[in-house]
């Protein structure tokens, strides 16, 4: 009897695999991480990318009015992807959402190109005026990057904490992750096109009016897609894709109408930037129309209930 007591006090204690996403902050996109569970370098990185990306907003605004029409057009759009870089860095940090990291890296780097180009083809007169902000941006930028990287290649815990031991769970989540940021590139890439068609020329009045009115239903869209992934509501999602089917008719209409006036114009660099973003916005939408098939037959499955019912914030 000693000898079994013995053996059984010796024995070591069993893992405990209950799901921890009690431990987490609720939000609409999902659970994230309490800043107090990030390490000390990962917050000093966090409030030193969240002070550069406010300082190159401040600098954005400040040169869009001491530019021409067409630098004016890239500008803007730079300032729309600067803004969603302050929410794909929190989320990717506090959720340790490694796609919205890459699109976050790619964005930086994209600024950096776009200073490299802007200062290269300044006068003589004007680059020692600006050679401390082009060296700023630099620096801040790589610093960006290289630890964005890192984060990227860090082991992410999110999906077994909110699923558990459960592989299938942890699939669940993934799909679920990729469908919140497929919907959110998908709302930058439809901002970014309604203001290069907007700035294209010889594009009509009409055309003008639906690219503003494109603004609006683009936040329509996404908002019924959240509700629909959240409330887990079939007929929400059907809604939501067909809303994409006249976008994509438009689209390509709009890109067969560039294609035909190409060379009319005296630059091509809008045109050019518009049939690039098309594809990406067409990209963008088959591997989020993929994802969301995958969360729609996953609903009744559980995942909500781990990640939200819990918290007793959605169905209140």
């Amino acid at each position: 009897m000693e000898g079994a007591d013995d053996s059984g006090a010796a024995a070591p204690p069993l893992p405990n695999l209950t799901p921890r996403h009690r431990q987490l902050i609720p939000t609409p996109c999902g659970p994230v991480k309490p800043c107090s569970e990030l390490s000390f370098p990962v917050k000093i990185y966090f409030c030193v990318t969240i002070l550069s990306l406010l300082s190159v907003i401040g600098l954005t605004i400040e040169t869009l009015v001491q530019q021409t029409e067409e630098d004016f057009t890239i500008s803007l759009i730079q300032l729309v992807g600067v803004v969603f870089c302050v929410y794909y860095v929190t989320r990717g940090i506090l959720q340790e959402n490694r796609q919205e990291l890459i699109v976050f890296v790619l964005s930086i780097l994209l600024v950096m190109f776009r200073s490299v180009v802007n200062f290269t083809v300044l006068s003589a007169e004007q680059k020692p005026k600006l050679l401390a902000r082009f060296i700023l941006i630099l620096l801040v930028g790589s610093f960006d990057v290289i630890c964005a990287i890192i984060l990227i290649q860090s082991q992410s815990m999110m999906a077994f904490r909110v699923g558990g031991a459960l592989e299938s769970l942890q699939s669940q989540y993934f799909m679920l992750n990729l469908c919140f940021s497929m919907l959110t590139f998908d709302l930058q890439a439809q901002l970014c096109l309604c203001v290069l068609l907007i700035s294209l020329h010889g594009i009509t009045l009409l055309h003008n009016i639906i690219s503003a009115t494109g603004v609006l239903w683009a936040c329509l869209k996404v908002t019924i897609s959240i509700i629909a992934i959240l409330k887990e509501l079939k007929p929400l999602v059907w809604i939501f894709l067909s809303q994409n089917v006249p976008e994509v008719v438009y689209l390509i209409y709009l890109l067969y109408t560039v294609i035909r006036d190409w060379g009319k114009g005296n630059s091509y660099t809008l045109e050019a930037a518009f049939i690039t973003g098309s594809c990406i916005s067409v990209a963008i939408k088959s591997v989020l129309f993929w994802a969301l098939i995958h969360v729609y037959r996953s609903f009744g499955q559980g995942l909500r209930e781990r990640m939200f019912s819990s918290y007793g914030r959605i169905d209140s």
